[in-house]
């Protein structure tokens, strides 16, 4: 057995300092959004949702493209809205000299909470054409009160 001193052992060179980190960066640039859109891998995605209080009803829009309504789910519970779903999209393109076919697909569930003083046996939600709009009035009864301050 051969005793090696701490100063003359080689150090082990770590992939991203190989090149002066082009082999990295390469890498990087492959599996980058430009080159390999996140979509291809992914299996879920959240859709855009507005949340917009109308003074008397707060309204959500939520764009919804390729669910079905059979796989959609829309609940209320403890003033907490949430919306869940499910999709399989497919895309094909045929040019000359290739064909291309993505599919997208995958489940999400969307939470907001919602302010107290909602009237949610009065909640309207319609579904059309891959738009999810759903009408939240607001209780006036439940209205925040304001106190009058007095000064001494």
């Amino acid at each position: 057995m051969k005793i090696v001193k701490k100063e003359d052992r080689v150090p082990e060179k770590k992939p991203e300092s190989l090149f002066g980190g082009r082999i990295s960066n390469l890498i990087e640039s492959i599996f980058s959004d430009s080159f390999f859109p996140k979509e291809l891998f992914r299996s879920d995605w959240d859709p855009k949702i507005d949340v917009v209080d109308k003074g008397n009803v707060i309204s959500v829009k939520a764009d919804l493209p390729g669910i079905d309504e059979k796989d959609l789910n829309v609940s209320l519970e403890d003033h907490v809205l949430t919306i869940e779903g499910k999709r399989e999209e497919e895309h094909e393109e045929k040019k000359d000299g290739y064909r291309r076919l993505e599919r997208s697909f995958g489940s999400f569930s969307r939470s907001i909470a919602l302010p107290a003083g909602i009237a949610a046996d009065k909640v309207e939600a319609v579904y059309k054409k891959g738009v999810l709009n759903i009408e939240i009035p607001k209780n006036p009864d439940k209205a925040p009160k304001k106190l009058e301050v007095k000064v001494s």
